[in-house]
């Protein structure tokens, strides 16, 4: 019996390409044997590696917001006649086109952007899990049973180079994440981030900052704010911060990408909500707790606060933090 081939052409964001995992898992559950290829950027690559349910990335040859019509053509083509079913995971019309251009039979994806004739299934999206991302791509699979979390693998090689290279224990140090690629009313507040490093490296524990070259500002404001912080934004790949992630004896973060990846590792996490809401995209992780006001005008799910004030995350101080930290590592039963 022929081993079924199934092309997934993945989402665009490290959080949400994290969240897929359910869907691949919950594939691989459904046929251990199925083979899952995953149409993705470049950077994907080290997430995509530590999945064991995906054999291999396909490279995704357009930006995002480009239509791209030709290289999605050329794309599909390339593709054609290789797989049984595809499953789309991004809403956009333009993101059905490379399994449509392909001629895969079965092609699956919600009922979004008009997409009649360009899926072949399109089931409708509830209402209730229009923001629940890992929830949403698991139903895809249409398997019974609960949802998987996602568990990347770690490269205890690479860990054990890196927790040398910056002077550092296993278990012995603190993850902070404070960067937020969505946009400024994700990112608590650099002086809370710095308080909260202040107290911890008072207790005896290292701090070290994790984030993308985009995070590089906001890493050097808290470095000088609190000095003996390890500042590594923008300085180590993904595959570096996923091992890094998961030598720590706690992350803390923004609703972010690396929230979820520190998650998939099993590293406890304390996740710090504002604009948007833990009850949509929350760690998928055993150890998790969630800090957020639950004030009036929030969550806006907006880049932005609309009202000028981002008291969801200003008036969240770091004592909330300090607190939440202690009840998921077990420290306040001690």
């Amino acid at each position: 019996m022929a081993v079924r081939q199934v092309l997934v052409i993945g989402p665009r964001w490290v959080g949400d390409m994290v969240m897929a995992q359910a869907l691949f898992a919950a594939l691989k559950a459904r046929d251990p044997d199925c083979a899952i290829d995953v149409v993705a950027p470049v950077w994907a690559t080290p997430l995509l590696d530590r999945m064991p349910e995906v054999r291999t990335r396909i490279d995704a040859p357009f930006k995002p917001k480009e239509f791209g019509l030709s290289a999605r053509w050329r794309l599909g083509r390339a593709l054609a006649g290789r797989y049984d079913a595809a499953y789309v995971l991004p809403g956009s019309w333009k993101s059905a086109l490379v399994p449509f251009f392909a001629r895969v039979p079965v092609r699956i994806g919600y009922r979004k952007e008009m997409r009649y004739g360009l899926l072949t299934r399109m089931p409708a999206l509830p209402k209730a899990l229009k923001r629940k991302t890992a929830e949403t791509y698991f139903r895809l699979a249409e398997v019974v049973g609960p949802r998987p979390d996602p568990k990347l693998a770690v490269d205890p090689l690479n860990r054990d180079r890196l927790l040398s290279t910056h002077e550092l224990a296993l278990d012995g140090y603190v993850a902070f994440m404070p960067g937020a690629e969505y946009g400024p009313a994700k990112r608590w507040p650099a002086r809370h981030y710095a308080a909260l490093a202040r107290a911890f490296m008072a207790r005896g524990d290292r701090v070290i900052l994790l984030g993308s070259p985009k995070d590089r500002p906001v890493g050097a404001e808290i470095a000088d704010l609190a000095p003996g912080v390890i500042d590594l934004t923008g300085e180590t790949r993904l595959e570096d911060a996923i091992d890094l992630l998961s030598g720590a004896r706690l992350a803390v973060s923004n609703d972010s990408g690396l929230m979820h990846v520190a998650a998939a590792v099993g590293t406890a996490v304390v996740a710090v909500y504002g604009s948007t809401s833990a009850e949509n995209t929350p760690p998928l992780a055993p150890r998790a707790e969630i800090v957020t006001l639950k004030l009036p005008c929030s969550p806006c799910h907006q880049k932005v606060c609309p009202l000028g004030h981002l008291d969801c995350l200003e008036k969240l101080e770091p004592a909330l933090v300090l607190a939440a930290a202690a009840r998921v590592t077990g420290e306040a039963t001690r």
